[in-house]
């Protein structure tokens, strides 16, 4: 990994990502839609707690298909903070989202997974005749299991939208844009940032010295991100990378492409017209969890509470891991989702291999583990 300091805005991560999606790995691994499939467990989520509980899985010698709504897999960490960097992953003093999405994707190639992309899904129900789960997406894709493990984190999470004028035309032209995948893409352009919390305030101080032009329009002069950014962005605003502007965003203007947006300042009657390229609103996410509610099993407060031997939930096979889970003491943490996986993927062979004992080995001395492995 490269990267060089900036006095103004600290450490910045300067690395052309590649995101899986249009990786020569993970081509084979996409199965079309609307087919049936059989496995022996089925994975909702494909974030880095559900990656890792295909490795977990495969050492068993368990086969998953996972499905996931986005379109790549990696969940919020290649969505919403792909170059972002992440300190508490063990070993692994730092760490960019996307690097670690593509490294969890090295690190189950062995098992070769199935991955059902860009669908939600929509419908479980159980089999009793086969003794399987059965769940449908909104693709039609069915994929029938023996066991079902959720890891979708919070759900479907979904932007918070400005009300502006024909909003959807200028997300379809790019001229408004929720997440930072790529910074290289942002080079040399004018570029405005909305709202006043972390995620507006971190990007404007890391975006503001590859820009063109940044403006940050929040409509009050209190904000709600850490001090030490709302310092460090007033110091790049004294030296001239950022324009601060207290007001509303109420006009988008543009043909064919986002040209310029109509700001209100606060106390004034007279918009103030800007050009720019894109705009960034940062109004923070809801969470939806979307069909999962209806699945059967219990919820409290739209997470799924589990045991933390087998982290089972109320339906008998059916798993909770990562962020919807709870428990007592539980850390919505990366690292507290792969402790999970691991001790739910110990519960599942009991399903799978009904009649099988586990023997537990360890990788580094198993010669069985390490030829799964292809090492």
């Amino acid at each position: 990994m490269k990267y060089t300091y900036n006095k103004c805005c600290g450490i910045r991560f300067i690395y052309t990502l590649k995101l899986i999606k249009q990786g020569e790995v993970l081509k084979p691994l996409i199965k079309e839609s609307g087919k049936v499939h059989l496995t022996d467990v089925l994975i909702i989520g494909a974030g880095p707690v559900g990656l890792f509980a295909v490795f977990e899985l495969g050492l068993l010698d368990i086969s998953c298909h996972l499905v996931d709504i986005l379109d790549f897999p990696g969940g919020q960490c290649s969505e919403l903070y792909p170059e972002k960097p992440i300190y508490d992953i063990p070993a692994l003093p730092v760490i960019s989202g996307q690097e670690l999405t593509d490294n969890l994707m090295k690190q189950i190639e062995p098992f070769k997974p199935s991955f059902h992309l860009g669908q939600m899904a929509s419908e479980l129900k159980w089999d009793k005749s086969n003794v399987l789960w059965e769940l449908k997406t909104n693709e039609n894709t069915v994929v029938k299991a023996k066991v079902i493990v959720i890891a979708a984190g919070g759900g479907s999470f979904v932007p918070k939208k400005p009300p502006l004028n024909d909003i959807e035309k200028y997300e379809n032209l790019g001229g408004i844009q929720y997440a930072v995948r790529q910074i290289k893409n942002f080079e040399n352009k004018r570029i405005v940032i909305s709202g006043g919390g972390d995620s507006a305030l971190d990007w404007a101080v890391n975006l503001a010295p590859i820009a063109d032009k940044l403006i940050l329009v929040h409509r009050r002069e209190d904000f709600r991100a850490a001090p030490d950014t709302v310092s460090k962005m007033y110091q790049l605003k004294d030296k001239g990378l950022i324009d601060l502007v207290i007001g509303q965003i109420k006009e988008l203007r543009g043909e064919n492409k986002l040209e310029e947006l109509l700001v209100m300042p606060i106390g004034s009657t007279e918009g103030k017209v800007i050009s720019c390229d894109v705009v960034l609103p940062f109004f923070g996410l809801t969470m939806k969890l979307g069909p999962i509610a209806n699945f059967g099993i219990n919820f409290e407060n739209n997470l799924i509470p589990v045991d933390t031997e087998r982290f089972e939930t109320s339906e008998k096979s059916i798993f909770a891991i990562g962020d919807i889970n709870s428990y007592p003491g539980k850390l919505k943490l990366i690292l507290s989702g792969f402790h999970e996986a691991a001790l739910m993927a110990q519960a599942a062979h009991d399903y799978i291999y009904p009649d099988k004992k586990i023997r537990f080995q360890y990788t580094t001395s198993s010669s069985s583990l390490q030829k799964k492995l292809g090492v």
